[in-house]
């Protein structure tokens, strides 16, 4: 997937709990997802299930100290798989300025740790 971000990523494991908000009579249902990495734009992860571009899905980020940030999702891209996965590609809509500093304070110390091991 060709990066698009203009904020630096980084890689987290966690689970989403995803819902289709365009779709009322979709219950929402927890997917296991790979999260390949979250800015305070947006997130990549891969999961099993198919996903609608244009679609906007509730979610429940579980982060590096184990608190959830929840947030909407706007689905932007998606990429198959050799072995029939979906990569995805997302953007947050209308994250909370306190939820994107949290992200950004992640971000920071993220980068710290990496200058330092240099």
């Amino acid at each position: 997937m060709q990066e698009k971000r203009n904020s630096r990523r980084m890689s987290l494991s966690a689970k989403l709990l995803i819902k289709n908000m365009h779709d009322t009579s979709d219950k929402p249902e927890e997917i296991e997802i790979e999260v390949l990495d979250v800015s305070k734009t947006g997130v990549g992860f891969i999961c099993n299930t198919p996903l609608t571009i244009g679609a906007v899905y509730e979610t429940l980020l579980k982060i590096w100290n184990d608190d959830e940030i929840h947030a909407f999702l706007k689905i932007v891209r998606i990429e198959q798989t050799e072995d029939e996965k979906y990569m995805c590609g997302t953007i947050f809509i209308g994250l909370p300025e306190m939820n994107a500093a949290r992200i950004e304070v992640y971000e920071l110390m993220t980068r710290i740790q990496g200058e330092e091991g240099k």
